[in-house]
């Protein structure tokens, strides 16, 4: 993954188990904002779902494509529909994906959107969505929700 794209971390002190098991649990943090529809799994390699938001303006399908216990999950996007973009396919083969790891007796979880750069249309409005289900994540995370 490359570093100029969005990325957001966060401290907690759950467990890198109990971080990953939420991770995978794509509903507990990926809705609840905008109307979602999530379909299908993301539990083990290969595994794909669909999400749906905003009445339809935003479509994407993922694929678990990384999985390391505890460490790592990445997706990558096979197909998408922005449709508030000039470009509806703008998000089609980027990825995905959350890095855990540990400091000080806290967990670190590192969100990473690679290929949501700056230069991109979507960067604006997509890091403020992104900003938003992220911090969601912490509440339930630090136990606030």
């Amino acid at each position: 993954m490359t570093t100029s794209s969005f990325t957001v971390s966060i401290k907690t002190s759950v467990t890198p188990k109990e971080v990953f098991n939420l991770l995978l649990d794509i509903e507990q943090w990926w809705s609840g904002i905008y109307g979602e529809e999530i379909k299908g799994e993301s539990k083990k390699m290969g595994d794909e779902f669909t999400f749906k938001a905003g009445g339809g303006a935003h479509y994407s399908k993922q694929k678990l494509i990384e999985l390391i216990p505890n460490e790592k999950v990445v997706w990558l996007i096979t197909d998408s529909t922005l449709s508030f973009l000039s470009n509806t396919g703008e998000w089609i083969n980027t990825k995905i994906g959350f890095t855990i790891s540990t400091e000080e007796n806290k967990t670190i979880v590192t969100f990473m959107h690679d290929g949501l750069v700056p230069q991109i249309e979507c960067y604006n409005a997509c890091s403020g969505g992104w900003t938003r289900y992220l911090d969601k994540l912490e509440e339930k995370l630090n136990g606030d929700v």
